[in-house]
């Protein structure tokens, strides 16, 4: 029997990506303490939604139950698509165009502080092959998780254990409900995804190349 290491704090959002990830790391870690950090983005409430379904749908004694941390940014952000819902990034937009400043470096620095009070000292989040943003690096995690140690005067280690994984893998090796995750910019009444997004696009191809029946329903 394959011996379970230590308890982590998950950053989660609900997606492929992170959604996957708690699953994946059910099999391999001791108790999970899963986190999402309420920023102010108009697929929030969607994103919550589909969250708490997919952590019902999988859930066991080790999976504690979700946190929710606010951290609006509207103040760093001002009138950013993310927040307004206008101009939205469409479905042949570039990746560069859904990048949010900063916010790994935001989320890391929240989720520190609550996995320190919890006495959990590793952070998961669920960072693929192939990111382009340089706060999603190998390298920037190593400074992320040096800075935080020292601010918080506790050893923060961070584990990005999808870094080798294009989200095509993922949906390939997946043995969760994958109709449960949510990865949409524009969501639509019902919670459904636009199919029109940057990230609706994402999803679609990679269901495709995968070559997984897709189960979402978009509008």
């Amino acid at each position: 029997m394959q011996s379970r290491q230590a308890s982590l704090c998950v950053l989660l959002s609900g997606g492929l990506d992170s959604a996957l990830m708690v699953h994946r790391l059910l099999l391999t870690h001791g108790q999970l303490f899963p986190l999402y950090i309420r920023c102010g983005f108009v697929w929030e409430t969607a994103e919550l939604y589909w969250l708490k379904r997919f952590l019902r749908a999988i859930r066991t004694p080790q999976l504690h139950p979700l946190q929710v941390v606010d951290l609006p940014v509207r103040r760093l952000y001002g009138r950013h698509w993310s927040l307004t819902g206008r101009r939205v990034p469409g479905a042949r937009s570039a990746d560069a165009a859904v990048y949010l400043p900063g916010r790994n470096a935001l989320l890391l620095s929240v989720a520190a502080i609550v996995a320190s009070e919890r006495r959990v000292s590793t952070i998961a989040l669920g960072v693929l092959k192939g990111n382009p943003f340089g706060d999603a690096t190998p390298r920037f995690f190593s400074q992320m998780a040096s800075a935080l140690s020292q601010a918080l005067r506790r050893p923060i280690r961070i584990l990005a254990p999808l870094r080798r994984l294009s989200k095509t893998q993922l949906i390939r090796e997946a043995a969760a409900p994958l109709a449960l995750t949510f990865s949409c910019l524009r969501p639509q009444r019902g919670y459904r995804h636009c199919g029109r997004c940057n990230k609706c696009a994402e999803r679609r191809r990679a269901f495709r190349e995968a070559g997984v029946p897709d189960p979402t329903k978009y509008t």
